[in-house]
């Protein structure tokens, strides 16, 4: 009963930050900070700083929805997987399998975040880091398609992932 309760409360939040993330890219940037920042560096620097999030956030909004996606698939095999520990009728083997297995995707979810990140820090506007069954997909917004940085950004995945069979590396242009 606990676990169904712990299921339903995960849902709930998924739910709640999906709406919210909605929410967040949809919504209109004049904020505070933002009239703040034009008032300090006046008139035309702050609407050039508006206008560029403005814009930026049209085209990420794409990345956000594969996010999303991902998010909803991964959940998605959580929420088998928490039912399966909680089955009475399953070995003690296999319950502690589907543990394991709901461990493997977190791992994997806390490391795409973490090459997002560092792929971002390389001075990208953008990446999206999808791996499943030793395979990562990797797009990545840029100006144009550089073979260099590709390889790059391969590196620098199989060092901090491991072993895997294929790293693959997509330039998407910058909107």
């Amino acid at each position: 009963m606990l676990l169904r309760k712990q299921t339903v409360w995960l849902l709930t939040m998924l739910s709640l930050v999906a709406v919210l993330s909605v929410y967040y890219i949809t919504s209109p940037q004049d904020t505070t900070v933002n009239k703040e920042t034009e008032s300090g560096n006046g008139g035309d620097a702050g609407n050039a700083d508006q206008s560029t999030v403005v814009s930026n956030e049209a085209s990420d909004s794409a990345f956000e929805a594969m996010r999303m996606d991902l998010n909803d698939v991964r959940s998605k095999e959580k929420e088998e997987l928490t039912e399966k520990v909680a089955s009475s009728e399953l070995s003690e083997e296999e319950r502690v399998d589907a543990h394991e297995q709901i461990e493997q995707l977190d791992e994997l979810s806390t490391k795409e975040d973490m090459l997002e990140s560092m792929i971002v820090a390389l001075g990208y506007k953008d990446a999206l880091v999808r791996a499943e069954n030793h395979q990562i997909q990797i797009t990545v917004k840029a100006e144009k398609p550089n073979a260099e940085a590709a390889n790059k950004i391969i590196q620098m995945v199989t060092k901090e992932i491991g072993k895997t069979n294929a790293v693959a590396v997509e330039f998407q242009p910058e909107k």
